[in-house]
């Protein structure tokens, strides 16, 4: 398949490239590739449209296809987009495509079903016969499933949402780093599916893997256009195999359903026919993508490793925030000094040895600690852990680092955590004492910005009978000094000794020497 989703009979579309260089020229209207200008999000948007008039007319093989293939692509440029920009309409949007979607799938399935049997027949008439005449009357009922999905389509508010989601999306830049985390996260999915059909070699397991491929390539093809121009044929390659051999999976299911097999002769003809077709397509997906030069390690190569990848995932949950934080200037300053109190409290040895990754954790939770405050003031701090906790997990995160990092943001301020379920005991019992030490200094990084003006330029760390934290801009007379003295007592049953807050000594001016 050239299109997403595209499957057999279908006319061609190679050669799209979705942007130039930077910037959202494959999504935001008007801004067509010039080389190629079916594409970008608006386009695809506006393509549903004109394709349901095209199908609405006797919903012929052809026209079913270009009407699915268009709202494929909307659907998956959402499904994408939704992962980075957590505005409901996205969801929306999907679901209201997703009835008519569904229905012509149902009536495409059948006709691409009617292809194989005539394929496949190879002079068994009777067969042929009879199972296409059990196929056409279910086109006939699916026609007037797909005639009424598309009447109950609300093209009205289709062309609202193809002005305000792409508005949205323009925030985003094609071939960026939150593209790239979402793209590793796809591929790791989609890996893990491999491996799983490789082993059990079973219907329901390469159909899982169908739809895992699938969800790869759409990010790939939708977002990453650059990697997409190199990596089209061998993803619609893989794709056309897995599709087909979906295809002769229910092929032969509903030659079964539909009672069409006489005898076991004929049973045993067309069982021989699917399965070598169908072998025929397995062989043909094994030589490609098992192994060591498998087209699954050319396509990891070029995604991010290591701290690439851990800096693509980061990048994608900060922009994911700012979508929901009403001030991102805070929020900055606050992870600015948050890992200044960190390394300077590392520096003096109150983290001990064994907090790997304790920075990035920290980071995290101070980018997303007032996306809460989307959902109201009151209680926006439980809702930033709520949020947290069901945001697509980031590439490299473990399910414990997402519940983490949810806990330190929602104790930034408020009351303290406690041993309830819902507070230290929802973590490992390892991880708590790491969780509490951070939530205290984001809590004490967060009132140094109290005032929201940016008061507090810089903070550095001593030890010196405890803790002593020197802050660059901060009056001692201030409301901001008591708010800070208020926010300490975290880090202090942390850390297991007192915290002092001070403002920073003025720097000493160099006397000179000789004459």
């Amino acid at each position: 398949m050239s299109e997403i989703g595209a499957t057999k009979g279908s006319r061609p579309r190679t050669g799209r490239k979705i942007c130039d260089n930077i910037g959202l020229r494959g999504i935001m209207p008007g801004k067509q590739n010039a080389r190629n200008p079916r594409s970008g999000f608006a386009y695809w948007m506006d393509e549903v449209l004109k394709e349901a008039d095209k199908a609405a007319d006797g919903f012929a093989a052809d026209p079913v296809h270009d009407l699915r293939v268009a709202l494929r692509r909307c659907r998956s440029m959402a499904e994408g987009l939704r992962a980075i920009d957590p505005d409901p309409s996205w969801k929306k949007m999907r679901k209201m495509g997703k009835g008519l979607f569904s229905a012509l799938g149902d009536l495409r399935d059948c006709q691409v079903l009617m292809e194989w049997t005539e394929k496949l027949a190879s002079g068994d008439s009777a067969v042929e016969a009879a199972l296409l005449g059990y196929l056409r009357v279910q086109e006939k009922a699916l026609k007037q499933n797909a005639e009424a999905a598309l009447q109950d389509f609300d093209r009205k508010q289709w062309r609202a949402w193809s002005r305000s989601l792409t508005r949205r999306s323009a925030r985003l830049q094609l071939g960026s780093e939150p593209f790239q985390s979402l793209a590793l996260e796809r591929w790791t999915q989609a890996r893990r599916l491999h491996g799983q059909a490789m082993r059990a070699n079973a219907p329901v397991a390469y159909h899982r893997l169908r739809i895992g491929l699938k969800k790869f390539r759409y990010v790939v093809e939708n977002f990453l256009p650059e990697l997409h121009e190199e990596w089209a044929k061998g993803l619609k390659r893989m794709q056309d195999l897995l599709g087909e051999v979906h295809d002769l999976d229910v092929l032969w299911e509903t030659l079964l359903r539909a009672d069409v097999l006489s005898n076991n002769d004929a049973r045993q003809r067309w069982h021989e026919r699917i399965d070598q077709e169908r072998q025929t397509r397995i062989d043909a997906y094994r030589r490609e993508m098992d192994g060591p030069d498998s087209l699954w390690q050319v396509w990891r190569s070029a995604l991010p490793r290591g701290r690439e990848a851990r800096n693509a995932a980061f990048r994608k949950l900060q922009v994911w925030a700012s979508y929901l934080d009403p001030d991102t200037a805070h929020s900055r300053r606050v992870a600015r000094w948050a890992l200044q109190l960190h390394d300077g409290l590392s520096r003096v040895g109150m983290l001990g040895h064994n907090h790997t990754n304790s920075r990035e954790y920290l980071q995290a939770a101070a980018t997303v600690h007032e996306v809460g405050r989307s959902e109201g003031r009151k209680g926006h701090r439980k809702s930033t852990e709520k949020l947290v906790r069901e945001v697509d997990r980031p590439f490299s995160w473990t399910r414990q680092d997402q519940e983490l990092i949810a806990f330190i943001a929602r104790y930034h301020g408020g009351s303290l955590p406690d041993q309830t379920q819902n507070g230290l005991r929802r973590l490992q019992l390892q991880q708590r004492p790491l969780a509490q030490l951070l939530a205290g200094i984001l809590r004490l990084a967060d009132a140094f910005d109290a005032d929201r003006k940016g008061s507090i330029r810089r903070v550095r760390v001593s030890a010196d009978d405890g803790v002593v934290i020197y802050a660059e801009g901060l009056d001692n007379r201030s409301s901001l000094a008591e708010r800070i003295a208020g926010a300490r007592h975290l880090l202090e049953l942390s850390c297991g000794c007192p915290v002092l807050v001070r403002p920073m000594p003025a720097a000493r001016k160099r006397q000179k020497t000789g004459p």
